[in-house]
């Protein structure tokens, strides 16, 4: 490939729109901003997992999975955060919480469900609060 292709290549690249999740979870902290929460941390990785966003509400830090889809035709994003999903969930937060010494307050998961189909510029978002209980061992939360 001569090097214009591959510089075209790159440029085609660079235009491209960002993937359906990092778009979800961008119009997801967009939403949740604008309720008031403070956001901390985007896509925060560790050994453990990763959680889409860290966020403060109030006096209590919330652990936010989103979930993006085009459609519900296999069902409503929110269903994905399965139960084996909620322990990783519960497992990486507490590592977070312990890392950055903050185990003595309360936490909680919240899951924000996007339906954005490709033929529109905005998304449907729906916010669950409190979405489910911490699962598995070392449930610190309240």
């Amino acid at each position: 490939m001569s090097w214009l292709q591959q510089f075209r290549n790159r440029v085609q690249n660079w235009s491209a729109p960002p993937p359906l999740g990092v778009r979800g979870e961008r119009a997801a902290a967009r939403f949740l901003k604008r309720q008031g929460y403070i956001i901390v941390v985007h896509s925060e990785r560790d050994r453990i997992g990763e959680i889409d966003l860290v966020a403060i509400d109030g006096k209590t830090i919330v652990f936010v999975e989103v979930k993006t889809r085009t459609s519900h035709d296999r069902g409503h994003p929110a269903e994905a955060v399965d139960q084996e999903k909620q322990r990783r969930l519960t497992r990486v937060a507490l590592s977070y919480l312990r890392r950055h010494d903050l185990l003595e307050y309360s936490a909680r998961f919240d899951v924000v469900a996007i339906t954005w189909p490709a033929n529109q510029k905005q998304p449907t978002i729906e916010h669950i609060k409190n979405a489910f209980e911490a699962v598995g061992s070392g449930q610190m939360f309240s």
